[in-house]
Parts: C-alpha cells; sequence; structure tokens
C-alpha cells in the first residue's frame, strides 16, 4: 500500500467513524458538526485519490468549517432546550477522535517532510493544518460534553480559543 492509499483509507475511516457519531448523537447540533467532519475528510479523500492517479494537480479550497462550527454552538447556546448527550459514553468516542485526529496531524507532517515536490509537500501540509483544525473542533466538543452542565459552558464560552493554528 503507497502513502496515497494508506492516507486514502485513514480520511475513509475518519469519514465513517464521523457518520457513525452523526448517526448517534441525539442533539441535532452535534450531529450537524459531525457531518461537516465527515465532509471535510471526504474533501481530503477525494485529494487524495487524485494525487494517486495523478489525474490533475489537486488543490485544497480553504474551508469556512470552524466559522460553522462556531455558528452552531452558538445556536445551541440559544437554543431553548438543553443538549441531550450521553456524557460518559461520548466523551470516551470524542477523545477518541482527538486522538485519531493528532495521529493523522502526525502523519501527514512526516509525509510532508518526505514530499516528491513543492506541491504534494504544501498539500500534506495544509492537510495537517485541517487535522488540526479538526482536532481542535473535536477537543472543544470534548470540553463541552465533560462539563457538569454543557449549558453553562456553552453561555460562558469566550470562543477565543476555538482558533486554527
Amino acid at each position: 500500500m503507497n502513502v496515497y492509499e494508506f492516507a486514502m483509507k485513514m480520511e475513509k475511516d475518519g469519514e465513517d467513524f464521523y457518520r457513525t457519531l452523526a448517526t448517534e448523537s441525539q442533539d441535532p447540533g452535534l450531529k450537524n458538526i459531525f457531518t461537516m467532519l465527515a465532509g471535510e475528510e471526504l474533501k481530503h479523500f477525494n485529494v487524495l485519490k487524485s494525487l494517486k492517479n495523478d489525474e490533475q494537480t489537486p488543490s485544497l479550497a480553504t474551508t469556512d468549517l470552524l466559522d460553522k462550527v462556531r455558528n452552531v454552538f452558538m445556536d445551541m447556546r440559544n437554543a431553548k432546550e438543553d443538549p441531550r448527550i450521553d456524557t460518559t459514553n461520548s466523551a470516551r468516542e470524542y477523545r477518541k477522535a482527538c486522538a485519531i485526529e493528532k495521529d493523522i496531524h502526525t502523519f501527514y507532517l512526516e509525509k510532508a517532510e518526505q514530499g516528491e515536490n513543492e506541491h504534494v509537500r504544501e498539500l500534506f501540509l495544509r492537510l495537517a493544518h485541517e487535522e488540526t483544525t479538526h482536532l481542535i473542533i473535536m477537543e472543544n466538543i470534548v470540553e463541552f460534553v465533560s462539563k457538569p452542565e454543557p449549558g453553562n459552558w456553552l453561555e460562558n464560552a469566550e470562543w477565543h480559543h476555538l482558533v486554527a493554528y
């Protein structure tokens, strides 16, 4: 299995994992975030597939994922209903997602150093950056579900920590 096939498998697994989290989530806001993350992983898969097949010189479009997630959290804060989250099981799965995102980030940084040309190196660095964004989102979700009163976290969140590196 070459590097592109391996990376494609990681991205497909990530997409499947986030779709599962979305399906299992009872909270519409979190369901929306997980669906967005699954879409981002699919976008990464398609870029890697293009690289593998030498179809074109793919580029990774900039994403406004953090803004979208920030808006979902703001909507959750403004909703009348309390979030319905099984915090014990959910936090365990969300921490697993954090670990996966860290590993994928590291993988892309390593592959960027080994890239065959400048375009591939830059693409792997961009993928690493986006995986960091996913990690930030998941860390915030872990923080959210780990609070004794998630509504207070939403109400008091300053969002200064929800920025990409």
